[in-house]
C-alpha cells in the first residue's frame, strides 16, 4: 500500500481525513507519524500559496507523497475576512466563543448574513508538480453558537439548505458537504485515475 503524507498536526482536521480517506489505497500518514516534525511558515497570500508551502516543504522532508490543506471562513460582514487568517483571528481573544459572539454581533448590525468555508490542498507529487483541489461551501452565520461538534467556526456556520450548523452534525454528516471534504474527493479521484 502506497504512503501518503497529510502534512498537518491538527487532530480534527487529520480526523475528518481519515474518515474520507478509509475506502482509498493509501496508507495515510501525518505529522503526528513523525518526531519532531515542525512546520514552515506560512506567509502565503492566498489558501493555494499556504499550502503550496507545507506541502512541498513535506516532500522535500519526507521524500513522500505529500498533501497539505489551507483552510478558513470568509464572512461578508468582514468583507471577506477573516479568509487566510482565519486560525490567527480565532485565537485573538482567550476564548473562541468571545470572537464567534464578535461575529454574530457584527453580523446582525450589518444585516449581513452569508459566508463561506474555502479549503485549498496541494498535492506534491515531485519538487516540481503540484496539483491543487479547491473546495467550498456557502451557507449563512448563524444567531447563536450551536452544537457541541466540529471545531473553529462551526458552531456558527449553517450550510446552504441545511438547519444545522457544522458544530450541530457528526462527522459523518458534515463530511458529506464540507469544503473539506469536497476538495479532498478530488483529490482521492486524482489519485485513484493518475498517480
Amino acid at each position: 500500500m502506497k504512503e501518503i503524507i497529510f502534512f498537518s498536526n491538527n487532530e480534527n482536521k487529520i480526523q475528518e481525513i481519515s474518515n474520507l480517506f478509509i475506502k482509498f489505497n493509501y496508507k495515510l500518514l501525518s505529522l503526528n507519524d513523525f518526531k519532531n516534525a515542525v512546520s514552515p511558515i506560512e506567509n502565503g497570500k492566498t489558501f493555494k500559496d499556504n499550502a503550496k508551502i507545507k506541502s512541498i516543504y513535506g516532500y522535500k522532508k519526507f521524500n513522500k507523497l505529500c498533501f497539505a490543506d489551507d483552510s478558513g471562513i470568509c464572512i461578508d460582514a468582514l468583507n471577506g475576512a477573516p479568509g487566510i487568517n482565519s486560525k490567527q483571528y480565532l485565537e485573538s481573544e482567550s476564548r473562541k466563543n468571545i470572537v464567534l459572539n464578535k461575529i454574530i454581533s457584527l453580523v446582525q448590525n450589518k444585516n449581513k448574513y452569508k459566508a463561506f468555508f474555502e479549503t485549498s490542498i496541494c498535492l506534491t507529487l515531485n519538487i516540481n508538480k503540484q496539483i491543487f483541489f479547491t473546495g467550498r461551501v456557502y451557507g449563512t452565520i448563524s444567531l447563536k453558537i450551536r452544537g457541541n461538534h466540529g471545531f473553529g467556526y462551526d458552531p456558527i456556520f449553517i450550510p446552504n439548505g441545511m438547519k444545522l450548523t457544522f458544530s450541530e452534525m457528526n462527522l459523518s454528516q458534515k463530511n458529506l458537504l464540507s469544503h473539506r471534504a469536497i476538495a479532498i474527493k478530488k483529490l482521492s479521484k486524482y489519485l485513484t485515475n493518475s498517480v
